[in-house]
């Protein structure tokens, strides 16, 4: 009896061909000429696996100085890696209910779509693979690397919502869960993209420092300037979109703006420094950016990072030292 053949793939949904045209027109074209091939400042840290342990020499790299070790010993060791061809990078997605918030002309869930799409674009271009993990309601589903415009595709109609479509409210966001289940699943040093307005309840702190122990990690922060400070728009009902519960409140009230301003600056000085003490890169994108210019801060945050290491800017005041021995 023959085998049966495989089944055709169908061809990829209009909406998600439509977008991914548009940004390789408008986006991608635009990011060749700036970037200037400068793609691999995307995989910082990525594609070595450890191979050995050994003593410092002059000529080693004082990033690869494992500190441990070197404390342990008294004597500087440096890691020895070898190159991994099978770089991979993963986009960790909040797709709960607060990233369906806008105020302008774009919803964050289209800011995130967009910049997921553009960067995994550039980067299966280059022959590397991406994979991801999106959250919703929970940990819905999980798309495993590979290096194909028909998998950009797949992955950016997995993040479009279906035309006509209102979001609906969930239960609050758990970004632990996500962050917890991608500790587990990603055995391979990776660079991970952590997509999120990080709208969530506590605890995620934890995880995504541990994620960054193991792995490069970008936090892609995902905002709206309505968040941030409410203009003088009369009396307005105001919806939380993670529950559904709904306020009518006064924006034409300057003391009640003051609050909410005063509120709004004490998350973000508090989530700043959790990323920051999370040991990740963050990455602010807001619904009035131009990508293009957000992705060459990106760029330009990673080259910064890499300069600084190389010169050990990075290392304990203690031990700077023991790097030139």
């Amino acid at each position: 009896m023959k085998n049966s053949p495989p089944e055709a793939k169908p061809a990829p949904p209009a909406q998600a061909e439509h977008l991914l045209r548009r940004l390789e027109w408008t986006v991608l074209r635009r990011l060749d000429g700036l970037l200037q091939g400068d793609y691999r400042t995307l995989m910082r840290g990525t594609g070595m696996d450890l191979a050995d342990l050994r003593e410092y020499q002059h000529h080693d790299d004082v990033r690869h100085i494992d500190w441990n070790v070197t404390a342990r010993l008294q004597q500087p060791h440096v890691r020895v890696f070898t190159e991994d061809r099978e770089m991979a990078a993963w986009f960790l997605l909040d797709l709960s209910p607060s990233i369906d918030f806008g105020s302008g002309e774009q919803k964050k869930r289209e800011v995130s779509a967009a910049f997921v799409a553009v960067l995994a674009r550039l980067l299966t271009r280059h022959g590397n693979r991406v994979g991801a993990m999106l959250y919703g309601a929970g940990l819905d589903q999980v798309l495993q690397p590979r290096a194909s415009r028909l998998h950009v595709l797949d992955l950016l109609h997995r993040m479009l919502p279906a035309p006509g479509q209102a979001p609906e409210p969930g239960r609050v966001t758990h970004l632990h869960e996500l962050l917890q289940a991608a500790g587990g699943l990603m055995r391979r040093r990776a660079t991970v993209f952590v997509v999120s307005d990080f709208i969530s309840a506590p605890g995620w702190e934890k995880p995504l420092a541990q994620l960054a122990q193991r792995h490069e990690v970008l936090a892609v922060r995902l905002l709206d300037p309505l968040e941030l400070e409410l203009p003088d728009l009369g009396l307005i009902p105001i919806r939380d979109a993670e529950t559904g519960e709904q306020l009518l409140v006064d924006t034409s009230d300057a003391g009640f703006r003051k609050r909410f301003a005063r509120i709004a600056a004490q998350r973000e000085a508090e989530l700043r420094q959790a990323l920051g003490e999370a040991g990740v890169d963050t990455l602010e994108l807001s619904t009035d950016d131009d990508l293009a210019a957000a992705i060459l801060r990106f760029a330009e945050l990673r080259r910064r990072r890499s300069r600084l290491s190389g010169a050990g800017g990075g290392l304990p005041t203690h031990l700077r030292p023991l790097a030139a021995a």
